[in-house]
């Protein structure tokens, strides 16, 4: 998904600066800027969240936590990653804090991993399966869940995902190769191959 393109009205025109523009504007303190910011970032910041917490109440709380917990600490922004890999790092990082004080179990996106269900099921069937998908993500730990997010629904390398949750490529294999060993030994598949 591609981000958008953020603008800002200057009280004259519209602009569209870009993004290392409205970093350092942002870290000067203008709100409008990081909202700029906030914007061009907030499809995938919203996916994200959902895919974990699975509640839009919940994805509501966490990014409005989050987004919070970014504008505060916009000042300290390096830049030795992209913007939106570090606001991505903070929105994963307050979801799982969510999930911990939550401390029960959630229900998980149910597109997560049945993205292309079969044209042929019924409605009634591809509802059972999603909703059987989303319980075995659900009964998955935080960290395994994280990966399999990553990797396998939004595509990311096991390196930029290392990088996203802080942890090495080979703990995203390893978390990720025990994910879906249990998710086949739950579902009876590969669940990225769908499971019929």
């Amino acid at each position: 998904m591609q981000a958008l393109r953020p603008t800002i009205w200057d009280g004259a025109q519209v602009v569209d600066p870009p993004e290392t523009e409205l970093i350092a504007r942002a870290r000067a303190g203008d709100a409008r800027a990081f909202t700029a910011l906030v914007r061009s970032h907030d499809d995938a910041m919203r996916g994200l969240a959902y895919s974990l917490l699975g509640s839009r109440t919940a994805m509501d709380d966490a990014l409005q936590d989050a987004y919070v917990k970014a504008y505060r600490a916009i000042g300290s922004f390096r830049g030795s990653a992209a913007f939106g890999t570090w606001l991505h790092r903070i929105v994963r990082n307050t979801c799982i804090d969510h999930l911990r004080r939550s401390n029960r179990h959630r229900e998980v996106s149910l597109e997560l991993i049945v993205s292309n269900p079969d044209p042929a099921a019924g409605a009634d069937e591809r509802l059972a399966e999603r909703s059987r998908v989303g319980a075995a993500l659900a009964a998955l730990s935080d960290e395994q869940r994280c990966v399999v997010v990553l990797v396998d629904r939004d595509g990311c390398s096991y390196d930029d995902a290392a990088q996203l949750l802080g942890i090495t490529p080979g703990t995203v294999a390893s978390r990720l190769s025990r994910a879906r060993s249990t998710l086949r030994a739950t579902l009876g598949a590969d669940p990225r191959e769908g499971t019929r």
